[in-house]
């Protein structure tokens, strides 16, 4: 479908914008977004199409985060990771496995939190957990207006701002719109944003289990010919479930009841988890790729799945949205220190060159290795059971890795150092 090119704005605008940034998509990302430019003394509205009640629901769905310290450094410096610090789990460990159906086989590469100067390099962290911490900051900071449930209907750009419109008629104006509003972004679609995308032949498989063996703290992803089957460590004797199966085995696994499903679990976990029974619901959802040919528009910047989803195999798609909050508040607050129009094409351009190359190379890097791992061809199991025993032989190639999965790595924005913008 030929998207067509956003309409100049008119009338121009006669009055002070209503706020510095508004943000259409009100989760994880669009609030943390908020919570960032608010941080950096900027003025922001939060449109969001859920009612804050169903957003703020506290069930346990089994749904969680690994999130990278650099992560927790942001959460922190936002005033949020206090109210969440005890219900996060702290991953100590990560073992990397090459298996095949019901036998994990031996640990090819493990990590070691204390390997890097702060450990540990992540945590697991429940999404109803965070959630609410989130919402609960949002509701705390006066330079945040928070509208729910609201949803951006159409939006305007010209040279003196943006005026988007919600769905019961008002309009509001603002010097930048950022789409948050997920991989299907109509935010960004109305502005001329186009992706590029694609579909794996896998479905992921997502929940939590109690388990009878103690995790210790450990993560382990064990590579199979279907796909990865990531085991995260939970507080408690709970384990996040995070697990790529070829389409039609996947369909089969989904349609099993809770008890067969668990058989399925503990038959990929090969003993590593005990006997294991779920706790919460079950998530089935199809694996694609999408990557947006431009971050930016007219008065616009697109952040997080709305500017890209990759497969879980690293588990790093909430960082990369924090990345990208991060990076596009320090980018606005600089333009505003310097007298810019934040919303101007060269402001924007910086946020894009910031965080366009980071996520094509993420996404580059999950798909090749996703392709590499997911076969049982005999010379690929080879090369990349050498590969990683070689990574496991070098420490300054580990190491990394490590700082990598930390997010300590490139260029990081203020607050992924634990600094405000």
């Amino acid at each position: 479908m030929d998207i067509a090119a956003p309409r100049a704005y008119h009338p121009p605008m006669t009055h002070a914008p209503d706020a510095d940034l508004l943000i259409a998509g009100g989760g994880n990302t669009g609030a943390a977004l908020a919570l960032a430019a608010a941080s950096a003394g900027l003025s922001v509205i939060l449109i969001d199409p859920e009612p804050v009640a169903r957003r703020a629901a506290p069930d346990f769905d089994g749904r969680a985060y690994a999130l990278a310290a650099a992560s927790v450094r942001m959460l922190t410096a936002l005033g949020v990771w206090p109210a969440v610090a005890a219900e996060a789990e702290a991953m100590r460990a990560i073992e990397i496995l090459d298996g095949r159906l019901g036998d994990p086989g031996p640990v090819r590469l493990r990590f070691e939190a204390e390997d890097l100067d702060s450990a540990p390099f992540a945590v697991l962290l429940e999404d109803r957990f965070l959630r609410g911490a989130l919402l609960d900051a949002v509701a705390a900071e006066p330079r945040i207006t928070h509208l729910s449930p609201a949803r951006v209907v159409d939006h305007e750009a010209g040279p003196a701002g943006a005026v988007a419109t919600l769905d019961d008629g008002r309009r509001l104006s603002a010097g930048v719109i950022a789409a948050c509003d997920g991989k299907r972004s109509l935010t960004a679609a109305r502005a001329g944003v186009t992706w590029a995308r694609g579909r794996y032949d896998q479905i992921g498989l997502v929940c939590a289990v109690a388990c009878e063996t103690p995790h210790a703290g450990v993560a382990r992803q064990v590579f199979y010919p279907g796909g990865p089957f990531a085991m995260l460590p939970l507080p408690g004797d709970r384990v996040s479930i995070v697990w790529s199966e070829r389409v039609r085995e996947a369909r089969r696994i989904a349609a099993l009841d809770d008890r067969g499903y668990a058989a399925e679990i503990a038959l990929r976990a090969g003993g590593l988890l005990g006997r294991v029974a779920l706790a919460g619901r079950r998530w089935a959802y199809p694996l694609d790729f999408s990557l947006a040919y431009s971050f930016v528009g007219p008065r616009l910047a697109v952040v997080g799945d709305a500017a890209h989803g990759f497969h879980p195999i690293a588990g790093q798609g909430f960082n990369l949205a924090l990345r990208d909050a991060a990076a596009l508040a320090e980018t606005l607050a600089e333009a505003r220190r310097r007298g810019e129009d934040i919303g101007a094409p060269a402001v924007l351009e910086r946020y894009q060159q910031w965080r366009r190359f980071d996520s094509t190379a993420y996404g580059a890097a999950t798909d090749g290795l996703n392709r590499l791992f997911s076969s049982d061809f005999a010379p690929l199991r080879a090369l990349r059971d050498a590969g990683l025993g070689a990574v496991s032989r070098l420490p300054a190639l580990k190491r990394a890795f490590m700082a990598s999965a930390a997010g300590a790595s490139g260029a990081a924005p203020r607050l992924l150092r634990g600094e405000r913008p």
